[in-house]
């Protein structure tokens, strides 16, 4: 009998999708100790199971009905077009690394090659069970702050980012170039992932590529492929990131960073939506939405001619722009809250709170990263403070300008009265008449509070059902 089974919870459910008999029944005896297991010998019993069952986990053999890797790839898109939280681990043999990528850049969690090593893929997929449940936590958690203050997974309530939403909404469902700006760590691929998200592309290939990453000497192979022979260590033919892509959309990232020579084939790409790879003849037609991004002032490069004004036009057909943190006003203590919340819950070390001073100290520091410099830097605070009570030094924000001002009495009660409210919260799991039984308040006036502090009762319902909810696997 299972661990699980012996602690009356109930194990994650996991599919397993061969068409080997012989690898079915391995991976079924395996691991039916940690898992709920149903097997599938081909792509169309595994998605009735899939739709009937709902499972947590998949592992996939590409190669299904008559050892065609299509038939599994359909499986995967249709997969993650059903849960995108869904994890489905590919089980590949040595000959596939070409189909093991694509799968990845189309939204695989993972891959793991045979002959199958049982102790080692139960790691693997623990693991992976893992990552999607605090993906699935945390997108709950998003989800609570409400449609008018997140667009996906992007979040921000001041007038910058809602105008942002707006036109994310609009342009996404449009297949025209897009060229997204900002500094560095404000999201601009977050911003490119959501435009897919709300497009007729939502479960087709994302490829991402960081233009500022590979190496100018290699950078032609990686986008456009490249046959056998092409050069000296071409010892087999691959297909470029624009090719993985097709049918979907590539993210162009640091697009200013591509040398002249690329931006020129690039263009051609763009006008005619044809590659063709390194050292081949063959012309290859995709369909392929291009989203591009930048921390350059692109127009600042055409003028000093390092960058072509004829491709400049084709990727703005629309341009967006996102605001650096320091911007963005009542966002910054909104973002702070939200990754402690999210960070307190995921390292499982008790809700975190934020002291006057570190309050402060955010709100006065600059952000040169932006958003990831601060999810950064709260993320380490929850997992390394000695107190749940986190203050500027624990934030690394001690030499913050005005850090150690000394609160007014207003400020001193309204971070008093805040914390009181949320603890009270806390503790009552977000139940409004109990909380103002504590507080020795009424319902109205408790209301009121809420709103004057922004604070909002369901979040700690929300995650006080998450807290009572853990996988066997991490027990």
């Amino acid at each position: 009998m299972s661990t699980s089974a012996l602690s009356g919870v109930t194990p994650p459910r996991l599919l397993i999708v061969d068409d080997d008999p012989s690898i079915l029944s391995q991976l079924s005896l395996a691991l039916s100790r940690d898992f709920s297991v149903k097997t599938a010998n081909n792509s169309w019993t595994a998605w009735e199971l899939i739709r009937k069952e709902h499972p947590d986990l998949i592992t996939l053999d590409l190669a299904l009905d008559d050892s065609d890797p299509e038939s599994g790839f359909g499986l995967l898109e249709k997969c993650l077009g059903f849960d995108p939280y869904m994890k489905v681990v590919l089980i590949t043999g040595n000959d596939e690394d070409q189909n093991a990528r694509r799968a990845i850049e189309q939204g695989a969690a993972d891959f793991f090659g045979k002959p199958v090593d049982v102790q080692d893929l139960r790691v693997l997929l623990r693991r992976v069970l893992t990552r999607g449940r605090l993906e699935r936590q945390n997108a709950e958690l998003v989800r609570n702050l409400g449609e008018e203050r997140r667009l996906g997974s992007i979040l921000g309530q001041s007038p910058a980012m809602k105008a942002l939403f707006r036109d994310v909404d609009k342009v996404a469902p449009v297949d025209v170039s897009v060229l997204v700006l900002g500094e560095s760590g404000t999201g601009k691929e977050m911003v490119a992932k959501e435009i897919r998200r709300l497009s007729k592309r939502a479960t087709k290939p994302f490829v991402s590529i960081n233009c500022a990453a590979i190496p100018e000497n290699l950078m032609e192979a990686e986008l456009f492929g490249h046959e056998k022979g092409a050069f000296t260590s071409a010892h087999a033919a691959r297909v470029g990131r624009l090719e993985l892509a097709d049918g979907g959309t590539v993210f162009l990232d640091e697009v200013g960073e591509l040398p002249i020579l690329l931006q020129v084939k690039l263009l051609r790409f763009l006008q005619d939506h044809q590659v063709e790879r390194v050292g081949g003849r063959e012309v290859i037609d995709l369909n392929v939405r291009v989203l591009a991004a930048t921390s350059r002032n692109l127009e600042d490069e055409v003028r000093a001619g390092r960058f072509r004004e004829d491709l400049y036009y084709r990727l703005c057909v629309v341009t967006l722009k996102l605001p650096p943190l320091r911007e963005r006003g009542e966002d910054v203590l909104f973002l702070a809250q939200y990754f402690l919340d999210r960070y307190s819950n995921e390292f499982g070390k008790g809700q975190a709170t934020l002291m006057p001073g570190a309050r402060l100290a955010i709100q006065n520091h600059n952000w040169p990263g932006n958003v990831r410099e601060m999810e950064n830097k709260i993320q380490r605070a929850v997992l390394m403070a000695s107190s749940r009570h986190l203050d500027a030094r624990d934030l690394g924000l001690e030499d913050a300008p005005d850090s150690g001002r000394l609160l007014s009495l207003r400020e001193a009660r309204d971070e008093a009265e805040r914390r009181t409210i949320i603890d009270v919260l806390r503790q009552t799991g977000g139940n409004i008449s109990k909380a103002a039984q504590v507080l020795r308040i009424s319902r109205p006036s408790l209301h009121e509070l809420l709103t004057k502090q922004g604070i909002k009762a369901r979040e700690y319902r929300a995650r006080q059902l998450h807290a009572s909810n853990v996988d066997p696997v991490d027990r």
